[in-house]
């Protein structure tokens, strides 16, 4: 028998190190590709996707409003979509994080170039919400009623649960990440029937409108994904 002992099943210590650099390449190149889709709605909303063809469809308050709160809505689930594209390696995860990714950042550019173009803030200096008045027949899906502009909108993600995604790995990142989307999904769509339903502009209600179909889409998806995990949705915040 040999003394030497076997080390074939011991980590290699100089392939650990390579790990991180490609997961950072892939956030990098991520964070890139958002730049490039943020740019592209932007100039969209600016330059192609004039919501003032007339002069009847000047933006009110829920056009504003909406603009400004789900483009802050759309930031964080473009930052939990890039945490899971660079960190998961199940490739319906990815897929789900690009689509997400993608079509928030480029819907996110758009409504700013809306605001740029109505000459108002990117993020109203008032709280969130605050353009939600009537709200007698509107009830929403899963979510409380609420009364005036509100600091946190529902379902976003607090620092806490930011930093644990961005920690997580394997099988854990992938669950924590459905868990946190899908509340981020259920928790826009009381913005997104009442923009539907109450903008000023066809441009603002069109947009909401595809919004919605989208992410009930995805929220269906994203229900079926945790089950198979034999995970629990998180409850709204």
């Amino acid at each position: 028998m040999s003394d030497v002992p076997d080390r074939s099943s011991e980590p290699d210590p100089a392939a650990e190190p390579a790990q991180q650099p490609r997961r950072n390449r892939t956030q990098l190149l991520a964070i890139l590709g958002v730049v490039g889709v943020l740019l592209a709605g932007f100039l969209a909303g600016v330059l192609v996707g004039n919501p003032l063809r007339h002069e009847a469809e000047s933006p009110g308050a829920v056009d504003v409003g909406f603009a400004q709160d789900m483009s802050v809505h759309h930031a964080q689930a473009v930052q939990m979509s890039g945490i899971a594209l660079a960190g998961s390696t199940d490739q319906a995860v990815k897929r789900l994080a690009y689509d997400i990714l993608t079509t928030q950042a480029n819907q996110a550019g758009r409504m700013q170039g809306w605001l740029q173009q109505w000459s108002k803030p990117l993020i109203s200096p008032d709280g969130y919400m605050g353009w939600m008045t009537d709200m007698s027949a509107h009830q929403h899906s899963g979510t409380a009623m609420h009364s005036g502009a509100v600091q946190t909108m529902p379902g976003m993600a607090s620092d806490q649960e930011m930093a644990a995604l961005g920690q997580a790995t394997g099988p854990a990142l992938d669950a924590l990440f459905l868990q946190l989307m899908l509340r981020h999904h259920q928790g826009g769509m009381p913005m997104i029937e009442y923009a539907t339903q109450r903008a000023d502009t066809d441009a603002v209600r069109s947009l909401a409108e595809s919004m919605g179909k989208t992410q009930k889409s995805e929220a269906d998806l994203m229900t079926q994904m945790l089950a198979e995990r034999k995970v629990a949705p998180l409850a709204m915040n």
